[in-house]
């Protein structure tokens, strides 16, 4: 579907056409960097490796991804702590451990299948520690729907601890159970000695912790932050989970680092029931990152890229999402192709995000399903329907097959067994090659029709362009596939600048919160996935019909002078003196510690300037708002109606 320039609706154009706009609107650009290729977490491995390889066949590194905005802050922390910004645990590990810890993260909402895996670790002993502000059904008991049991009976309690603490306060809270765990000589000596480094320095810096501020970071009292060390003193292998709960703050790479300080000191990285592990949302979110899709990719990959394809990839880095949304908004980009994703509604600063993409000359999505982001377009637009995973793809007059990369590096081959829902849809392989051959008539010689005809070929170009991709081939041809190498896990080994793990002292500060003023993390309700909403309902949080509402300690609603039910407009305040205003939200009371409120995204996403973002990964920090509270200035003015607003209490 087009959208031409100076038009007001889409109108069908045929694959040649709509390749063909592509082509001359990337081939008029005044330079490679005008473009931004944007990835979505669902894009197959074989569909991001021909991707990156045609952005900088193109002659640009601006690859942005989903991962921008949620880990990269796990990334940054991960690689400078272990040297691999990936989780070191595979899902045996989870079953085996003794204690499972759940930081920032709500795995009913957000990550149902783990809760399964959660079930089977209670099953084999295992304790559970949910750090979370809310304490949220899901992590309460759990009734399997799979098993029988589950459905007839009263389900498995799953957390045997609930650690309240105040949001923005875990890295407080990691760091007051590191300084017991060394006063109480649980840790691991063998393992510091052998394996990391800065631990003296490390050990100096929690002897002169101020505990009174740790009790204040956090929110908690020394005796709930003794009783959630103890539960690491006693566990002989932990693994500790997180997810943006940790990773959208200003100091989030820190807490990273915080949450591997703990780890390391009890040896709980590279053996049996014991590990990190950063959960992931989107199915190939990690595969896109190992095929290539990164902004500041490795000299050694484009060193491996240039070998085998015969071109020179450029070397400077590209646009993160942050830094593409800005250079939208100042002009600098004259095209920008979504492969999958919702980049409006999933990107901060909603207004500021909108207009940006409207100054774009050609915007261009690749999608499955309609989303916002197709009606929020530069001034021509395309929509290129692309096969689903769970559909067949016969690209080449045959069955392909893609591959995907899990939060545990398990490698496995996707084939979709369903009849796609129109024989006009191309999949993502056959598009990207079919762009590409419209916009390099005169670039490197790449075999794109070879690739789009055999996805087979991408995967041996794989074999020798992505490390740890050995023998790609063969491998995913084994029913389960294989597990990316991951040298902290696989042989405790740590591939930093000084070949051990890294201890890291960071400074703690408390998030200041003016009076009258709350903190608001963001976050989905059950009928959602991403920026996908399927229903207005959230069973776990007791909502029915609604999602501009505001969840806020009973006590807090009492001393703002509001009430329950009330609608109410939200501004957050910044230190720079910016505002931002999200109008027309119920309130609601639920359990938090005080201080501390929370609503659903992407409605509260134009609370988050642009510029607010995580030191060193550039996250946009969406967990960590500073709010106020007023009653609507006028009630039914944002799109949804005052009836509308809903978030009736069950």
């Amino acid at each position: 579907m087009v959208r031409r320039a100076g038009g007001t609706h889409y109108q069908p154009v045929s694959w040649d056409e709509a390749f063909s706009i592509i082509g001359g609107h990337l081939q008029k650009m005044a330079s490679p960097d005008h473009a931004v290729f944007y990835t979505s977490g669902k894009t197959s491995n074989e569909a991001a490796f021909a991707y990156q390889l045609f952005a900088r066949a193109l002659g640009t590194n601006n690859l942005p991804d989903c991962s921008n905005m949620c880990h990269e802050s796990t990334s940054v922390g991960l690689a400078e702590s272990i040297g691999i910004g990936k989780g070191s645990v595979s899902l045996e590990d989870i079953h085996e451990a003794e204690l499972i810890v759940v930081a920032g993260q709500n795995p009913g909402t957000n990550h149902p299948r783990m809760l399964s895996a959660l079930e089977q670790a209670k099953d084999n002993g295992a304790r559970i520690i949910a750090i979370n502000p809310l304490r949220e059904a899901g992590l309460v008991r759990f009734k399997n729907p799979q098993r029988a049991r589950g459905m007839a009976g009263h389900g498995t309690a799953l957390a045997d601890l609930h650690v309240p603490v105040r949001i923005n306060g875990d890295l407080a809270l990691f760091q007051g159970i590191a300084a017991r765990l060394v006063q109480w000589d649980a840790i691991d000596r063998d393992f510091i000695s052998r394996h990391t480094t800065g631990f003296d320095e490390y050990r100096e810096h929690l002897a002169k912790i101020d505990w009174s501020l740790i009790q204040a970071a956090s929110g908690l009292s020394m005796c709930q932050i003794d009783e959630a060390a103890t539960f690491f003193k006693t566990a002989k292998s932990t693994v500790i989970c997180w997810a943006m709960g940790i990773t959208q703050h200003r100091n989030s790479v820190a807490i990273v680092k915080e949450i591997v300080n703990v780890a390391l000191l009890q040896g709980n990285i590279g053996r049996p029931g014991a590990g990190l592990c950063p959960v992931r949302g989107h199915s190939n979110v990690q595969g896109d990152r190992t095929m290539g899709i990164w902004e500041k990719p490795p000299s050694t990959f484009l060193d491996a890229l240039r070998d085998e394809f015969h071109f020179n990839p450029p070397r400077h880095h590209g646009y993160d999402v942050v830094a593409a949304i800005e250079a939208m908004r100042d002009n600098r980009v004259d095209v920008f192709i979504g492969m999958g994703g919702n980049f409006v509604s999933a990107a901060p600063d909603t207004e500021v995000t909108e207009l940006a993409m409207s100054s774009v000359g050609l915007t261009v999505h690749v999608s499955t399903k309609l989303n916002r982001s197709h009606v929020v377009t530069g001034r021509t637009a395309l929509i290129l329907p692309a096969l689903g995973r769970s559909e067949r793809d016969t690209t080449g007059g045959w069955e392909q097959r893609v591959t995907v990369e899990d939060s545990m590096s398990v490698v496995h081959a996707s084939r979709g067994p369903l009849a796609p829902a129109s024989d006009l849809l191309k999949s993502e392989v056959d598009i990207v090659c079919s762009i590409a051959e419209a916009a390099l008539a005169d670039g490197p010689d790449i075999p794109w029709q070879h690739f789009r005809q055999d996805y087979a070929e991408i995967r041996r170009r794989i074999e020798r362009v992505v490390p740890g991709a050995e023998a790609y081939c063969a491998k995913t041809d084994r029913p389960g596939g294989f597990v990316m190498p991951h040298p902290p896990r696989d042989t405790r080994t740590f591939p930093t600048k000084l070949g051990k793990a890294v201890f890291t002292s960071s400074p703690l500060e408390v998030l200041n919160v003016p009076d009258r003023s709350l903190i608001l993390q963001t976050f989905r309700s059950h009928d959602q996935f991403n920026t996908t909403i399927y229903g207005l309902n959230d069973r776990y949080r007791g909502v029915v019909g609604g999602r501009r509402v505001i969840f806020v300690n009973p006590a807090d609603i009492a001393a703002l002078g509001l009430a329950e039910g009330q609608i109410v407009d939200i501004t957050s305040h910044w230190i720079d003196g910016t505002r931002r205003t999200a109008p027309d939200f119920r309130v609601i009371g639920y359990e938090q510690p005080r201080g501390c409120a929370a609503a659903y995204y992407p409605e509260t996403n134009p609370l988050v300037p642009l510029e607010s973002v995580a030191e060193r990964s550039k996250t946009p920090t969406s967990k960590s708002i500073i709010v106020t509270l007023a009653a609507a200035a006028n009630p039914g003015r944002s799109n949804n109606s005052a009836s509308a607003i809903g978030g009736k209490v069950r």
